[in-house]
């Protein structure tokens, strides 16, 4: 269902939110995530975020360009029926690629960064966190520009919680066994 067709009649519901109900939503500028049927606001990024972001998204496209398609905020990726999330940066492998669909990607990406704003701590480090592990995102990212230091969690296996692999801070390189394409040093991706 195509999110700009929405008939513009507002829903008003606590919970119980469902993919289709996020999809009847009128166009009006905000950025929301379903979050175990739950409608949740996203703020506007601040300007830093955006910064980083940039920079982060044309590293990893450098990097991995041949193997991964990557994609920046805002874009639907829909976990079930009644969860969905918009990552900051997200990578797809080429041959997973058909879970690339016009309206949204449905399905895990291989890998999902979340950069660290004032506003958005607790959703980036507890919610989204446990929601990417539940759906089976193999590897995510937190990265802390205040801290200089990225994050980066795995999953060891599925349904089970993300594993810490490493905090890698401002001189560090980041690698990926996950995603073996990326090389890059931390502060390279998160100064601005």
């Amino acid at each position: 269902m195509d999110k700009s067709k929405s008939q513009n009649k507002p829903l008003v519901k606590e919970t119980g939110w469902t993919v289709d109900d996020y999809y009847q939503l009128p166009e009006d500028g905000n950025q929301y995530e379903l979050c175990a049927g739950q409608l949740e606001l996203k703020p506007s990024p601040t300007t830093t975020h955006q910064r980083i972001s940039h920079r982060l998204e044309r590293l990893i496209t450098d990097s991995c360009q041949n193997d991964y398609i990557v994609m920046h905020a805002p874009v639907d990726v829909i976990l079930s029926g009644n969860e969905t999330r918009q990552p900051d940066i997200l990578m797809i492998h080429r041959d997973r690629e058909y879970i690339i669909e016009e309206h949204a990607v449905v399905g895990p990406p291989d890998l999902v960064v979340e950069i660290l704003s004032p506003n958005s701590v607790k959703r980036d480090r507890v919610d989204k966190k446990e929601s990417y592990a539940k759906f089976g995102v193999p590897e995510y990212w937190i990265v802390d520009h205040h801290h200089q230091v990225i994050e980066q969690y795995v999953l060891k296996e599925n349904g089970m919680p993300y594993t810490l692999q490493n905090v890698l801070e401002a001189d560090d390189t980041v690698i990926s066994e996950k995603c073996p394409c990326l090389s890059f040093v931390v502060k390279d991706g998160i100064r601005i």
